[in-house]
């Protein structure tokens, strides 16, 4: 498993946590846990806390893209799992440097995530949310989305 791939399932982990217990919980604590636990000798901790510390600032910003481009599923309806998945796209789709993290590649690892963490029906999911925000973005000239997006990747 690649270290950044791995960086994101613990993200994964410790978002669903801190998200299951209603964001009463210590996140910077249980980030701190699960990479001890889960990622030793990752040797770039500071990936995992610039997601994390990215979709803590964005979040408001980051739901309200989830609702919009999913109306059928209220936010706090999206099982946990897909909703954090969802989380981590679409900040590194919007928020990330696209230097180090293109469009493309935030999009795959996030159907990635959902295929092995999520329900039969997420990696679609994710894929449609995030196919729609790449499209959104494309049309508006956003630097780094290409028009010519990859049918089989974007829904």
């Amino acid at each position: 498993m690649a270290t950044r791939h791995l960086i994101r399932t613990i993200v994964l982990q410790s978002l669903y946590e801190w998200d299951f217990y209603k964001r009463e919980t210590d996140l910077v604590g249980i980030i701190e846990r699960n990479l001890v636990e889960f990622g030793p000798g990752i040797d770039e901790p500071d990936f995992a806390w610039r997601i994390v510390k990215g979709i803590i600032e964005h979040l408001k910003e980051i739901d309200g893209t989830i609702a919009r481009t999913a109306p059928e599923w209220p936010v706090d309806q999206i099982a946990v799992i897909d909703r954090n998945v969802l989380r981590i796209g679409l900040f590194e789709l919007l928020y990330a440097d696209h230097k180090e993290v293109p469009p493309k590649v935030a999009i795959n690892e996030a159907i990635e995530l959902a295929k092995s963490y999520g329900g039969a029906s997420s990696p679609r999911f994710v894929n449609g949310v995030l196919g729609t925000v790449f499209r959104e973005q494309a049309e508006a000239g956003r630097e780094g989305f290409s028009s010519s997006a990859d049918s089989k990747t974007l829904a």
